[in-house]
């Protein structure tokens, strides 16, 4: 399958209050063909950080579920991510990496994913859950027992491509962040309104 069809698949199992954490790259471009969205939260460099702020969101606001987009070659930037989140295990976090083996934005060229198995990497981190993934129809049916069954949970989804043409994030920086942090204040602002009334 190819990225783009990846991503169509994911979203469509999303309930679409979860925030989502996109890699740096065509990943954020796809997302953002896809999906627009105020809970999207677009990575427009950092690369291999995306992990670690799916982690930190997934730790701050444990009633909402954290999606992250990664790909491969991000993931490999900061593969020390993989044991913090198995040792701080947040069961609202969903770390999905589209692995087409391969640096898309800077010209293709390889990565170790050839022979790096990242979803085992995963497991032995401590992932409660860690699956490996090549159909679309799967991905699509998996994604809702991912998102249903506490995590963390981690699926590696092998892909072909990303499409090239794929538009650039048109908002800028500063808009991405604004829409994202009030998507953000909702939700803590209905957590508190919870506590309160279980109080």
């Amino acid at each position: 399958m190819k990225g783009y069809d990846a991503i169509v698949r994911i979203m469509r199992a999303l309930k679409g209050d979860e925030l989502v954490v996109s890699a740096n790259g065509m990943i954020s471009r796809e997302l953002f063909a896809v999906r627009d969205s105020p809970n999207n939260f677009y990575m427009l460099g950092s690369m291999g950080l995306a992990s670690s702020i799916g982690l930190g969101l997934a730790l701050a606001l444990p009633d909402r579920k954290i999606v992250v987009l990664d790909g491969d070659g991000n993931l490999l930037m900061n593969m020390g991510s993989l044991a913090t989140t198995g040792d701080l295990s947040p069961t609202n976090l969903v770390h999905v990496v589209l692995d087409n083996e391969s640096y898309v934005s800077t010209g293709g060229q390889p990565t170790a994913c050839r022979t790096v198995e990242l979803e085992k990497v995963a497991r032995s981190c401590g992932f409660k859950l860690s699956k490996k993934i090549k159909d679309a129809e799967l991905l699509e049916a998996n994604m809702g027992e991912l998102l249903r069954t506490d995590g963390p949970a981690f699926v590696l989804v092998k892909v072909e491509s990303f499409w090239k043409q794929a538009p650039r994030v048109s908002h800028k920086p500063e808009v991405i962040k604004r829409r994202f942090r009030d998507s953000v204040k909702t939700s803590v602002a209905r957590q508190r309104r919870k506590c309160g009334a279980r109080l």
